[in-house]
């Protein structure tokens, strides 16, 4: 096997070409021109694939380096959590020993407690204005990418310190994790993602009470950070032995009842309590579908349905505040409250005439959304029909599709007219989309194929 196969796809960035090389025999620590193995190629050009693939296929992430560090301990200096992740291998504590653990940690709360910033001057002597962007350091989480002196590194050393403490076993004190979570009031950070990560899969006591008091701290940002560990706790109970599902819902009814003072932190506080079970969902709802803030309003109408699956018959109450919301002055709420009559939908006329009214809002993202909730809906009225054949005028290609498969599904008589005004069927990303699979077969089956010999 020629080892600068394994070097070029590397370079490219190509992870299944990477890992086919290293079953076809490439040496996992093939060297490159400048001594170093090519691991440390990924973790320079912070690709993750390339460096999980590498590591998985055998390369060695505690190398020693000419310079004394290893690969993983470049992956620290990086600043990419992401990265570290791919190198850190398997069973770490058990792998590395307690002095090569202390060095990571101690290297991560260095670059952590002085700055990236500070600590790329210090090793670069540079004085000049740093170049800094955003980047998504993961699918879902970005972080600040910063470039002095011919030398880049990630500003998430607090996630690594973090999930470095995770993985060797460290119980780091509730505080200390709460502190760096919130430290740069950045819910999409690095930094945030990791505390809330960790702290959601330690389900004891001790950490729920910890966690749980920060709802009272008077900084708003606090108290979102503990709503998005309740959520962890909500969405992912069913493994564990402590899932605090019923502590949850019991917490954030009283958080709803007892108010809270910030409108988008309530708004959080409502939505994660509509992804519980709790028979006061409802009075939760009630009580704020009145709210100055549409934010809060927006949620009140998975409060009216919250924990009735299948729905039975709205209440009196619940039913009058819907039909309201769906007049509201913000669209969102209009669109939210029109997804859960059409959920809710009891065959009656008033119903019907709301969801009508909805799918020929004025606001395009209302009929979009409208339009895509009662496309499979139990309502097959000649009302709801006909607006769904106007909305084949549509400029949205999503608004046009909902339109014709609600029609196909209706059995209506202009369903081949809808297929051919949605426009062509082939669209990238929607490769898979039921929607359009149920059109193209409705085509096939009407049209006349050759017998097979």
């Amino acid at each position: 096997m020629d080892d600068t196969q394994l070097v070029a796809a590397v370079r490219r960035g190509e992870a299944d070409a990477v890992t086919a090389l290293l079953e076809g025999g490439a040496v996992p620590d093939t060297v490159t021109d400048d001594g170093l193995p090519v691991l440390c190629l990924a973790v320079a050009s912070y690709d993750v694939a390339v460096a999980e693939a590498l590591v998985e296929g055998g390369a060695d992430p505690d190398r020693k380096l000419p310079d004394g560090t290893t690969p993983l301990v470049r992956a620290v200096d990086g600043g990419s959590p992401a990265v570290v992740q791919a190198v850190l291998g398997r069973e770490p504590r058990l792998r590395l020993s307690e002095a090569g653990r202390e060095q990571l940690l101690a290297l991560a709360r260095h670059w952590y407690e002085r700055s990236a910033e500070d600590e790329l001057r210090g090793r670069t002597g540079g004085s000049g204005p740093v170049r800094q962007s955003l980047v998504m350091d993961d699918e879902y989480n970005h972080v600040a990418q910063l470039t002095l002196g011919g030398l880049t590194v990630r500003c998430g050393h607090g996630a690594i310190l973090t999930d470095l403490e995770w993985a060797f076993r460290i119980l780091t004190p509730v505080d200390e994790l709460v502190v760096r979570a919130v430290a740069r009031r950045d819910p999409d950070h690095v930094d945030w993602s990791s505390a809330r990560w960790v702290l959601s899969e330690r389900r004891s006591k001790e950490t729920w009470s910890a966690v749980t008091a920060y709802r009272h701290n008077p900084d708003p940002e606090h108290r979102r950070f503990v709503l998005d560990v309740l959520r962890s706790y909500v969405l992912s109970p069913s493994s564990w032995r402590n899932s605090y599902e019923k502590e949850t819902a019991e917490l954030l009814v009283a958080w709803a009842t007892e108010g809270e003072d910030d409108p988008g932190v309530l708004a959080e506080v409502l939505h994660a309590l509509g992804e519980t079970e709790h028979r006061k969902s409802e009075a939760a709802g009630l009580r704020y579908a009145g709210h100055p803030d549409p934010r809060v309003r927006a949620q009140v109408p998975d409060l009216l349905l919250s924990g009735n699956t299948p729905h039975p018959p709205l209440g009196a109450a619940a039913r009058a505040a819907l039909l309201s919301l769906a007049g509201d002055e913000d669209g969102g709420v209009r669109a939210g409250a029109g997804r859960a009559l059409i959920a809710a939908h009891d065959g009656s006329t008033d119903f019907t005439d709301v969801v009508v009214g909805l799918l020929r809002d004025p606001v395009a993202d209302v009929r979009a959304r409208t339009a895509e909730a009662v496309a499979d809906s139990a309502d097959h009225s000649a009302a709801v029909a006909d607006a769904l054949v106007a909305l084949l005028d549509e400029d949205d290609f999503g608004t046009r599709l909902d339109a014709a498969y609600g029609l196909l599904r209706r059995d209506h008589p202009r369903t081949g007219e809808a297929i051919e005004r949605v426009g062509p069927l082939s669209r990238p990303g929607f490769e898979h989309d039921h929607r359009l699979s149920a059109l193209w077969t409705w085509k096939w089956d009407r049209e006349d194929h050759p017998a097979a010999e």
